[in-house]
């Protein structure tokens, strides 16, 4: 390995600032580079060096994120194009895409050195946005595709199609469709399924339904599906990873496929799946209050 390209969270100054010196003093003993990703707040320190995004590929072998699940979607997107793997280093909550807690940091890193880790490439979705026939915006997700009303908004009734076949109604304040990697971020809080990374489908699911029967669907990622909205009111918006967005307007219709690339995302090795998400819910368990 020649060279570690690392995004901080700059919001978590403090925390980022200690953990990329404890990078830096790792990959000096090493002869390993340390790349700083070059953004408005980026900070250097000694033994590392500012990288522009156009000099990315090439400098680097992995990208470090330290950072919670919503610096590594905000990375995920910046790197879309030059697939490079991705190890988060949690410095947020839950952080399901962020497979190393701070204190095994130093072990991780001597593992990414020896190549005693897999590259899983995540399936991302392809969300286009059609007006009048006509292609208005489009966008590419790692986590979700959400469609919600706005916070003042009555209800909203969405027409949801698998492969032009009708699936459901939905009325409510809106409608996910998620990734595996996405079952673990708003899908999950909107009563969706954990689904393992590893496999290729869609999530469907409606958020807070007014008819109890109404549940997630889980559909193949070679499948498409189309969501059509009957809501006269102007705040209902398209949401991509909780990161970018668009406003939709009556009969807008929303195509969501799988994308052509995917996200390559870094396991350990010794990890899984399983074992990560034991670990990360017992984590929040330990954290809820006593209920009297």
């Amino acid at each position: 390995m020649k060279g570690i390209l690392v995004f901080p969270n700059w919001e978590k100054k403090q925390e980022a600032m200690k953990m990329i010196s404890r990078i830096i003093s790792f990959c000096n003993k090493e002869g390993i580079s340390v790349y700083i990703a070059e953004t408005d707040e980026a900070e250097v320190l000694p033994g590392a060096e500012l990288l522009p995004l156009d000099q990315f590929t090439g400098n680097a072998d992995v990208a470090v994120v330290l950072g919670g699940d919503g610096t590594i979607l905000r990375v995920a997107r910046e790197l879309n194009s030059t697939n490079l793997p991705i190890l988060g280093v949690n410095l947020g909550q839950m952080g399901f895409l962020a497979e190393v807690e701070p204190p095994a940091l130093e072990t991780a890193l001597q593992q990414l050195q020896k190549g005693a880790y897999k590259t899983l490439h995540r399936l991302m979705l392809s969300a286009r946005v059609y007006r009048n026939d006509r292609l208005v915006c489009e966008y590419t997700a790692l986590n979700d595709v959400v469609i919600t009303k706005g916070p003042l908004s009555r209800i909203i009734h969405i027409d949801t199609f698998v492969n032009d076949t009708h699936l459901e109604s939905y009325p409510g304040d809106g409608i996910i469709v998620a990734t595996p990697t996405g079952s673990t971020g708003y899908s999950l809080s909107a009563g969706g399924p954990i689904v393992n990374p590893t496999l290729d489908v869609m999530i469907i699911t409606p958020i807070c339904p007014h008819l109890l029967h109404h549940r997630s669907v889980i559909v193949s990622s070679s499948e498409r599906v189309l969501i059509r909205t009957n809501a006269r009111q102007p705040d209902v918006v398209l949401t991509v990873d909780g990161l970018v967005g668009s406003p939709i307007i009556e009969s807008d219709l929303v195509q969501v496929t799988r994308a052509p690339m995917t996200t390559p995302i870094i396991q350990l090795h010794g990890t899984d799946f399983y074992s990560l998400l034991h670990r990360k819910l017992t984590k929040v368990i330990s954290r809820e209050p006593e209920r009297v």
